[in-house]
Formats: C-alpha cells, sequence, structure tokens
C-alpha cells in the first residue's frame, strides 16, 4: 500500500453537552494539526498516489470552513458534539467528496486517513476504504 500524506493546522473554538464532557462543557479553543493520509494499491502512470498539491489545496479549503470558528454557530454542525472524533470524520467525509468528484485528479485512490493532533500526547483519527 502506498500512502501519501499532508498536513495543516485549524484553530477553532467549541463547547460540547453533556456531563461525561466536564469542564469541557463551556466554550474552550483547541489547536489541531490535521493529517490527511491518501493511498494506493499502487502508483498512476506518473509514480504517484496522488497530487501533493491538489491534496495541500484539498485540505486548506476544508479547513478554511471551520478555521477561526466557532463551530457552536456553524449549522453544519448544529445539536453535534464536534469531538476531535467527529471532526476527523467530517473532514474525512469532505475529502472523499472531492475524491470522488474528481477534484483530486484521475488517481486510483482505495482509502483515506484523517488524524487531528490536539497535542503531542492525545489525537483521534477516522479511517475507511473509499469504494
Amino acid at each position: 500500500m502506498y500512502r501519501l500524506t499532508v498536513r495543516d493546522r485549524v484553530m477553532i473554538a467549541h463547547s460540547f453537552t453533556g456531563e461525561i464532557f466536564g469542564p469541557a462543557q463551556g466554550v474552550h479553543g483547541a489547536t489541531f494539526v490535521v493529517e490527511a493520509e491518501f493511498r494506493a494499491a499502487s502508483l498512476d502512470e506518473y509514480n504517484l498516489v496522488v497530487d501533493i498539491g491538489l491534496a495541500h489545496k484539498a485540505l486548506a479549503a476544508i479547513l478554511a470552513t471551520i478555521n477561526y470558528k466557532q463551530l457552536d454557530d456553524l449549522a453544519i454542525f448544529s445539536g453535534e458534539n464536534t469531538t476531535t472524533e467527529f471532526l476527523a470524520s467530517w473532514i474525512w467525509g469532505q475529502l472523499a467528496t472531492e475524491i470522488r468528484e474528481g477534484r483530486m485528479g484521475p488517481h486510483a485512490l482505495t482509502e483515506l486517513a484523517v488524524c487531528l493532533r490536539e497535542s503531542d500526547v492525545a489525537w483521534a483519527s477516522y479511517e475507511a476504504p473509499l469504494g
């Protein structure tokens, strides 16, 4: 399996609903390092997994939707606890749409993984096949 990873950052504010979250029920901020890993069983005719420029551009555009935003105020997240795990899957879905609609080029990508790193000791990720 071949893999290509791009990385970016996003800063958000949000709160959580539910006693399980303790003090995080109040509004707080997070800065995530976001990694998107594109996977393919083989390289394309140019020996690429995916065009690294297109991968960076797609990730940056998706993160611009939430960067410096209070997620509780965004309609797309209405009623959701925007946990790190949830956000990883949301970003995955956005990137998967870009891939399926051909905006990432004609590459034969088979899987995608998204990891959000809250700190050097805590992170969450979501990965799934693209088929």
